[in-house]
């Protein structure tokens, strides 16, 4: 039986980090953004690293991009060197030693991007990337390549095409606001993108992509929200990675969100050292539907420059799920996917076929046990039936359909037991 153990509160070093700061300041997305952790000095200071670390780190520091909003950096244990909230926003010497492992474009947008900053990849969706700017730069971020630049805003010019080719493209149903992080974008430019989109006629739905909620969620206003239903239905999909991010100020930020009607999915990226044990991840999603948030996808860490140091195997996504099935509701396991280059999500699951022929399947249950279910026959039989004996004979002779001819009684491979 998998444990879940018992919840903890997530810890704040606000008082320690930032002991002058009033009250107003810290609830003030503004001051938060502008106050963004954005050079090695004061990181060091306020976080120290090891003298051998330091000394490595300021001599790659031109090429060192760094922004941690002062709310996030308060959930790091400055005591503990393998924190999972420091693993995702502090920059480490292993980013350099790994470098030349990776590439820059792991998903392989750039192909499918036929105006700059729109990725159409899959027949009825679309990726809109509004800005290249976010609250924090994520260490294992799959789109560095876009801030390594510096922060460069779109103009009205740019959003105009992408728009545009959406609106000369009516197979596309489903726009996905991304970047960087569009809830970066300034208020009246968002309202405009998404007045926009709403006009065409084929868009049915638009889902927000941003981790506000999660790094800064002051930037969660009623003004803000309040922009956002006016073009319902939205969606908004968010990137909590660790039970320490669930915390009383993202809670409310989400419960703001769901209010206006507005659901609330959550993507997570499988990390080395942050959340890699079944363990975590059920605490993570419990945590997550009691603040009214779908877990939704599990996501294997993108094989991108600088973040080696943080990418599991895929069996680990695989064995993590597999523990979790059956020992919690469906409703907070999420899907696994390797996100391939060029080629879009795979989900990848445990096998729970173990045998199967025409009619009968052997199935393998989250106990490991085994029991046989009988496969109704594909269509209703026009003929009379044959005598039981002869059934018997004629039934040992037949194959399983093309699609199952792989499979085996032969141990499952994806268990993690074999």
């Amino acid at each position: 039986m998998l444990d879940s153990p018992a919840p903890s509160s997530p810890p704040s070093g606000r008082s320690s980090y930032f002991p002058e700061v009033t009250d107003e300041q810290w609830n003030d997305w503004r001051w938060q953004y502008r106050n963004r952790i954005k050079d090695l000095e004061t990181l060091h200071r306020l976080l120290p690293y090891s003298k051998s670390e330091y000394q490595q780190l300021k001599l790659l520091s031109p090429s060192l991009h760094v922004g941690i909003p002062p709310y996030y950096l308060s959930l790091i244990d400055p005591n503990d060197p393998e924190d999972p909230i420091r693993k995702q926003a502090v920059p480490s010497i292993l980013e350099y030693t790994y470098r030349s492992v990776g590439i820059d474009d792991p998903l392989g947008e750039d192909a499918d991007m036929p105006v700059e900053g729109l990725v159409h990849r899959y027949p009825d969706r679309c990726l809109f990337i509004a800005t290249n700017m976010c609250p924090m730069y994520c260490r294992h971020c799959t789109r560095r390549r876009e801030w390594e630049d510096g922060e460069l805003p779109k103009n009205r010019q740019q959003l105009d095409a992408m728009i545009d080719y959406i609106r000369r493209t009516p197979q596309i149903r489903d726009v996905i606001f991304s970047g960087g992080d569009p809830l970066s974008l300034p208020l009246p430019v968002l309202d405009y993108c998404l007045t926009e989109l709403r006009k065409i006629p084929h868009v049915e739905i638009i889902r927000i992509g941003t981790r506000f909620p999660v790094v800064l969620p002051q930037r969660i206003t009623d003004e803000l929200v309040g922009i956002l239903g006016k073009h319902l239905p939205v969606w908004m999909n968010t990137h909590f990675n660790h039970p320490n991010e669930l915390t009383p100020e993202a809670a409310a930020a989400c419960r703001k969100v769901l209010s206006a009607g507005i659901p609330v999915n959550n993507q997570s990226v499988l990390m080395r050292g942050v959340n890699d044990s079944a363990q975590t991840m059920l605490r993570l999603c419990h945590g997550l539907l009691k603040m009214g948030v779908r877990p939704y996808y599990l996501f294997q860490c993108d094989p991108i420059h600088g973040a080696e140091h943080l990418r599991t195997s895929v069996w680990t996504g695989v064995e993590i799920i597999e523990k979790m099935r059956g020992w919690t509701s469906g409703l907070a396991i999420p899907t696994f996917v390797v996100d391939t280059e060029g080629g879009g999500k795979v989900p990848i699951t445990s096998n729970y076929i173990m045998y199967a022929t025409e009619d009968t399947l052997v199935l393998r249950n989250y106990e490991g046990k085994i029991f046989p279910y009988r496969n109704p026959a594909p269509a209703v039989r026009s003929k009379p039936r044959r005598p039981a004996s002869q059934s018997a004979q004629g039934r040992s002779n037949r194959t399983a359909p093309p699609h199952l001819a792989q499979i085996r009684s032969t141990p499952d491979a994806n268990r993690s037991d074999v």
